[in-house]
């Protein structure tokens, strides 16, 4: 039996300048304010609260530990948990890039993370009886996630 991927809608989320925690016994520790955004898609669309933050972990091998946390508000006023947990990868030269701003392409690194979704909303209640898997990338002061249902 093989999993099936459904394109369920992609995030731009918005982040505010990280505030660095430093060096602690797990890592580099920051926290990353999510500020807003947009999701569109085929499943999803809406807009990405101003509320919720990244509560990310550098660990001593450069792998970055994602756990993030926000809301979305969908274009018919349903609200939308998100719990985000994964992890971004790159080469030194490239996490340089990626931290300078610039557009580096997805090929070039790793971001992949799992993500659950829950809503009391009647017309969102699949949602929380579903996992969805996302591949994305930091733009500047944005990520970008193309967000799949796993079916």
């Amino acid at each position: 039996m093989s999993l099936q991927l459904e394109h369920a809608c992609d995030f731009t989320v918005e982040l505010s300048p990280p505030h660095e925690l430093g060096g602690c016994a797990t890592g580099v520790r920051r926290i990353i304010p999510i500020i807003g955004g947009s999701v569109t898609g085929p499943l999803i669309s809406g807009r990405i609260l101003d509320v919720g933050a990244d509560w990310q972990t550098v660990t001593a091998n450069g792998v970055a530990e994602l756990d993030a946390r926000y809301g979305i508000e969908t274009h018919d006023g349903a609200m939308i948990e998100v719990i985000s947990r994964g992890i971004r990868h790159a080469s030194p030269e490239v996490a340089v890039r990626i931290a300078a701003g610039e557009e580096v392409p997805a090929s070039e690194y790793y971001m992949r993370t799992a993500i659950r979704l829950d809503s009391g909303h009647p017309d969102y209640a699949w949602v929380s009886r579903s996992l969805f898997l996302a591949r994305g990338g930091k733009v500047g002061s944005t990520v970008r996630l193309s967000v799949y249902r796993v079916d």
